[in-house]
């Protein structure tokens, strides 16, 4: 029984859409502070190299939570950002594709950051065939309190996980060895970056699944195909 606990981000990244393939359930961790990040913003390519699409936010206190900070709606940022993929991207094979794609995950209602990063999420997901045969929750409708990983462990024994599967990122904080006394095992993922067909002169992993749809279709499924290794055996390797 997999688990994987993370932010929802916008449009995110191959190496993302590889942990929800890995999940038998995946929660959208909204219910902590909104921080510099990739919750609201993506790069994708361009022939003068990357760009970025950010969701433009409302003012708010510095411990907002990402699904309660609200998006700015003053300037039509969907329009904008749907110009800047067809600009882009407007030689790509599979252009209609990624643009139904971007139009399902805004087709829906969305009061907050949350909401837009979670159904960009969903809408990547469904077009992979990621949606199926597990399932997605948010950590808000769960009773786990705490605070780092206490809270994370509370939110894996509450979904019954027999593994936690995790980003690179958590090496910094997570206490490993108390997800191993509750019978948890910690997990990293192994990113593979594996390279996919790109315009331009040289291939980048981290840039929007959006890419990948645009330049491979529902094809493109078969480079989301990282695996993982153990917590021990990824400590030592980092050092």
């Amino acid at each position: 029984m997999r688990v994987v606990i993370s932010q929802s981000m916008y449009f995110p990244w191959v190496g993302l859409l590889e942990q929800v393939k890995l999940a038998d359930v995946f929660v959208h961790y909204d219910d902590v502070q909104f921080t510099r990040g990739f919750y609201n913003r993506v790069q994708i390519r361009s022939e003068n190299g990357t760009r970025w699409l950010t969701v433009p936010t409302k003012k708010h206190p510095r411990e907002t939570h990402i699904d309660h900070v609200l998006v700015d709606d003053s300037q039509d940022w969907r329009e904008q950002h749907r110009n800047a993929l067809v600009q882009c991207y407007r030689l790509s094979p599979y252009l209609e594709d990624m643009l139904a794609v971007f139009d399902d995950a805004h087709s829906r209602h969305a009061a907050n950051l949350g909401d837009v990063s979670r159904e960009s999420i969903m809408a990547l997901a469904r077009y992979f065939g990621l949606s199926e045969n597990r399932s997605f929750t948010r950590s808000a409708s769960l009773d786990a309190p705490g605070r780092s990983s206490e809270r994370l462990l509370a939110i894996c024994r509450k979904l019954g996980a027999t593994a936690y599967v995790t980003g690179h990122g958590a090496r910094n904080y997570l206490d490993h060895e108390l997800f191993e006394t509750w019978g948890i095992e910690v997990r990293y993922m192994n990113y593979q970056k594996l390279p996919y067909p790109q315009p331009y002169d040289h291939f980048t992993p981290f840039v929007s699944g959006l890419d990948l749809i645009a330049n491979c279709g529902r094809s493109g499924a078969k480079y989301i195909c990282s695996g993982t290794v153990s917590w021990k055996d990824f400590i030592d390797e980092s050092h």
